[in-house]
């Protein structure tokens, strides 16, 4: 499997730390900076097992984070002050909050927009008036890389170890399953995440599967909601992409 995909439209170090801190309910002036650590090490490497293009500023907020964890872990200096001595995790946490500033006050932005569209969007044909009135009744939450990876760990705990004597083995390509993926999508609305995968049969298969939604996210093709924060990811087509030969198919 020969595929790399540069995650250019995906999160990047700072988010996923946000992540961390959010899914745990961590205080984020108070960071367990060990638990930390650990964790984002482990996407990490389930990262860079799935050949993604994290190698830059990934690695370099990991090694940030040891260094930190280096730090908490000696003594204090008898000669300072215990009130004197600076804290090694008050640099990421400015970071951290400051960033967190900046993705509100644009997701606030992001939202205005919104409305706005929807507002003339109204104004220009009523007829659909109806319809986003009871489309925007319907809360959801858009899933991110980490929600993505979170939802495939759990998937590959469920399969048994790949057989690695079989005589005849499946080949699958991202290509491949970008097509089934779509091909599902024509004969319904949306599939949840876990059903997608369930569909496998193989830890590769399902990591194929993992890339290929990723690429048509990339692409905008498909929109991958929650309903609730942290839960089940839905997987659909962006009505905005759908070419008029499919929606009568």
């Amino acid at each position: 499997m020969s595929y790399k995909l540069r995650l250019d439209v995906f999160e990047g170090p700072l988010d996923l730390l946000l992540y961390l801190i959010k899914k745990d309910d961590i205080d984020i002036s108070n960071i367990p900076i060990a638990e930390i650590t650990d964790q984002y090490m482990k996407y990490i490497e389930m990262m860079q097992m799935l050949d993604l293009d994290v190698v830059g500023d990934f690695l370099v907020m990991a090694a940030t984070l040891m260094q930190i964890k280096s730090k908490m872990l000696l003594p204090p200096d008898p000669q300072v002050e215990e009130e004197e001595q600076e804290d090694p995790r008050d640099e990421l946490v400015r970071r951290l909050q400051e960033y967190k500033r900046f993705k509100e006050i644009a997701d606030a932005l992001q939202e205005k927009e919104i409305l706005r569209r929807d507002f003339f969007a109204r104004a220009a044909d009523e007829e659909l008036t109806d319809q986003i009135k009871n489309e925007a009744k319907e809360t959801f939450f858009e899933a991110n890389l980490f929600d993505l990876i979170n939802a495939l760990t759990e998937a590959l705990k469920k399969l048994p170890e790949d057989v690695i004597h079989e005589i005849v083995k499946d080949e699958f390509t991202v290509e491949r399953k970008i097509h089934d993926v779509l091909h599902v999508l024509l004969d319904r609305s949306s599939i949840l995440l876990k059903d997608l995968f369930g569909q496998s049969k193989s830890k590769i298969e399902v990591i194929v599967t993992f890339l290929a939604v990723l690429e048509l996210i990339r692409l905008k093709e498909i929109k991958v909601i929650q309903k609730q924060v942290f839960g089940d990811i839905e997987v659909l087509r962006h009505k905005e992409n759908i070419a008029p030969a499919e929606e009568m198919a």
